[in-house]
């Protein structure tokens, strides 16, 4: 980072301060690790693989060749109205800043705690994929192991246990891993690819834009028996599930240099190359099925299934160990965004236990406590959500299908704030990032219009339960709020509590070394 200046420096300071807050946290991540963490955590090699059933045994060949470009097209809506909010309050926990600033103390709250509930679940929901991933590919055919709730758990609270421990010991060794999977990713979708093609039996390219209808028994009971409109419409949740996460260029804008260009570069940038090498990666698989009406028969199971019956078994292990790996830091890139998103709303109070949640360490400057709070909270969620089942489905099932619902309300209220705050005194000032009033103002409100889009798919079935989990959290959120937090919580510092704060920068700033 030799072109990080001295007038680089005192200009992150300044924005920072202005905003209220100590440099604690220590600013090590370029603008690519800025990138890399957020496409890191989309990772089309965990969302992509995992959850690829949701196409294969959907609208089949179309879910792809049309509908990974449309799905990508509604998370970079998303992505580039949070550019232009990110470039003109780069700070950690950004959404939940961004809700406060541009609306109000209840705002900011809510926005907190649907992106800190989405993020929790999601890291739950990733080293799950992991798990299962390290099942299909080493874990049954090697070690002859058996999926049972402790294998399951014991398997997650290592890899996560891992990630926390990493994620302890700094942020320039995140950062160095995170900059090395942005390349694995990279070069492995691209090795995949090339693989897939080359051991494909025919290029039918007609069957990347072929709908069919694989809903109910024809494609493993993944969809129920629905329409064919229905099932494509459902399937666009394999690219909406697969490119998000990409808020954690926000969460990480005080680790990162000239974090105001940076930061909502690397958001769009993540969003960008994930959907176009996801897209040359899923196609070419696609045109490697041997049969379409066979691959929709195998359900979750498609991706082994058509790698055992295709691929040469030496070459397929080291694409999996490559994957795995992937997967694994992609998880790692998920506990940096979940402990900075608990840091930063515990700074202002907004947690039980903020005090400490909120301490940096002055050895390590990073949220010892947030991440280890945030790793052990996704490994309970899924061992306590395993254990319950409301019908024939688990409570684990119906709560992730609430996680893209979650994460995309928290990128939704601060987008539509900001649509009626621009130009007043709650923003009046723009970052050098910035698409101008009457572009934000269409992504604003093209991401409202994806958001209700992604509602409705969310909640249909075998998800119906979704809505009455989403509905039950808003109220028990109201109660909080109303019967607790909206006498306590005072949110960030706005106007002259800034200025009354700066002792309390400076002595915060000292005690963790910052120069």
């Amino acid at each position: 980072m030799s072109d990080y200046t001295e007038v680089d420096k005192k200009q992150d300071l300044h924005i920072l301060h202005s905003m209220g807050y100590a440099q604690e946290l220590e600013r090590r991540m370029s603008q690519f690790s800025n990138f890399a963490v957020s496409f890191s955590i989309i990772c089309i090699l965990s969302g992509g693989i995992n959850s690829l059933a949701q196409a294969t045994s959907g609208a089949g060949g179309a879910a792809i060749g049309i509908g990974w470009p449309l799905g990508c097209f509604i998370s970079l809506v998303f992505a580039i109205a949070m550019a232009q909010i990110s470039s003109a309050y780069p700070t950690a926990g950004g959404l939940y800043h961004w809700g406060s600033i541009l609306g109000n103390r209840f705002t900011g709250w809510l926005t907190a705690w649907f992106n800190l509930l989405g993020l929790v679940t999601v890291l739950g929901a990733i080293n799950v994929g992991t798990y299962y991933f390290f099942m299909g590919s080493f874990g049954v055919p090697y070690f002859g192991l058996e999926d049972t709730t402790t294998t399951r758990i014991v398997f997650l609270a290592t890899i996560t246990g891992a990630q926390a421990l990493v994620n302890h010991m700094g942020i320039a060794l995140t950062a160095k891993l995170t900059d090395f999977s942005g390349y694995l990713i990279f070069a492995t979708a691209i090795l995949l690819a090339i693989v897939c093609l080359a051991a494909a039996d025919s290029y039918e390219i007609g069957r990347l834009f072929t709908f069919s209808n694989y809903s109910g028994e024809a494609g493993g009971s993944v969809w129920p028996q629905t329409s064919g409109t229905w099932v494509f419409l459902l399937g666009l949740l394999l690219p909406i599930y697969t490119i998000t996460g990409y808020d954690a260029s926000a969460h990480t804008s005080e680790e990162t240099v000239k974090a105001a260009e940076s930061v909502p570069r690397g958001m769009v940038s993540s969003v960008l190359w994930s959907a176009l090498f996801g897209y040359i990666m899923l196609c070419a698989f696609v045109l490697m099925i041997p049969n379409m009406d066979e691959a929709a028969k195998q359900g979750w199971n498609v991706f082994f299934w058509a790698m055992d019956s295709q691929v040469n078994p030496f070459i397929k292990d080291i694409l999996y160990l490559a994957i795995l790996v992937s997967q694994w830091l992609c998880g790692l890139a998920t506990v940096t965004s979940v402990s900075r998103m608990i840091f930063a709303f515990s700074r202002d109070g907004g947690l039980p236990a903020s005090k400490a949640l909120s301490k940096v360490s002055p050895t390590y400057r990073t949220p010892v406590a947030a991440i280890w709070t945030g790793s052990i909270l996704a490994v309970l969620f899924v061992w306590g959500s395993s254990l319950v089942s409301i019908g024939d489905t688990p409570v684990y099932t119906i709560v992730v299908s609430c996680t893209v619902i979650f994460l995309f309300f928290s990128f939704a209220i601060p987008i539509t704030l900001g649509l009626f705050a621009w130009g007043s005194s709650k923003w009046d000032k723009m970052g050098p990032w910035n698409l101008g009033e009457g572009m934000f103002k269409l992504f604003a409100i093209l991401s409202i219009i994806a958001m209700v889009l992604i509602f409705v798919l969310g909640i249909q079935p075998p998800n119906d339960w979704a809505l009455y989990i989403t509905v039950g959290f808003l109220i028990v959120t109201g109660i909080v709020w109303f019967g607790f937090e909206s006498r306590r919580f005072r949110g960030p510092p706005i106007g002259d509590e800034v200025a009354r704060r700066q002792a309390e920068i400076a002595a915060a700033e000292k005690a963790v070394g910052e120069v």
